[in-house]
C-alpha cells in the first residue's frame, strides 16, 4: 500500500493572514496546540484573503526578527542592556506577520508519496510541509507524525 501525505497529515492547524499584527501570531504560537504525538505546534501557516498559502511563521522566525539587527553584522561579541532589549521588543511589536514570515513556502500535494516527502524533509531539514490541494491548504505533514506513523507500523506498536 502506497502511503501519501494525506495519510499522515494533521488536519487541524492554525492560520493567520499576512497583514495581521505580529503580536497576534506570537500569542497563537505561545498557545500552540498539542498534537496527538505530544508535540506542540510552533508555527502558523500564513494565508492571503483567499485562503492561499503565502508563508509560514515559526518560533524561529519570530526569535530571529526579535533580536537586534546589529547581530546580523557583529555576531555574538555584543552585549545588551535591558533597556536596549526593550526598545527592540517595542520595534518588533509594530511589525506585521508578512514582515517576519518565511516565504516562499515549500509544500506538497495530498497524493505525494510519503517516501518522497521524507526524502525532501531530511535533505532540506524541514520540520513541516503544508499540504496544498487546488491552492488551498488542507493539512500539514510534521516530521514527528511521519516518524511516529512509520515506527508504529514498523514496530507494530499500538
Amino acid at each position: 500500500m502506497k502511503l501519501t501525505a494525506k495519510d499522515v497529515m494533521v488536519k487541524e492547524f492554525d492560520t493567520i493572514q499576512a497583514d495581521a499584527p505580529i503580536e497576534t501570531a506570537v500569542r497563537l504560537i505561545l498557545k500552540g496546540k498539542l498534537r496527538a504525538t505530544g508535540y506542540k505546534t510552533v508555527s502558523i501557516l500564513v494565508t492571503d484573503h483567499f485562503g492561499h498559502l503565502v508563508g509560514v511563521l515559526s518560533m524561529v522566525d519570530i526569535l530571529y526578527h526579535l533580536r537586534p539587527p546589529i547581530l546580523h553584522y557583529m555576531g555574538d561579541s555584543v552585549s545588551f542592556e535591558n533597556q536596549e532589549l526593550e526598545s527592540y521588543i517595542r520595534r518588533f511589536k509594530g511589525l506585521t506577520v508578512e514582515q517576519v514570515m518565511s516565504s516562499p513556502v515549500r509544500y506538497v500535494g495530498a497524493d505525494d508519496d510519503l517516501m518522497m516527502i521524507i526524502d525532501r524533509m531530511v535533505k532540506e531539514k524541514c520540520r513541516r510541509l503544508p499540504v496544498v490541494d487546488n491552492s488551498a491548504v488542507i493539512g500539514v505533514v510534521y516530521l514527528p507524525e511521519v516518524y511516529g506513523h512509520l515506527c508504529k507500523d514498523w514496530l507494530k506498536i499500538v
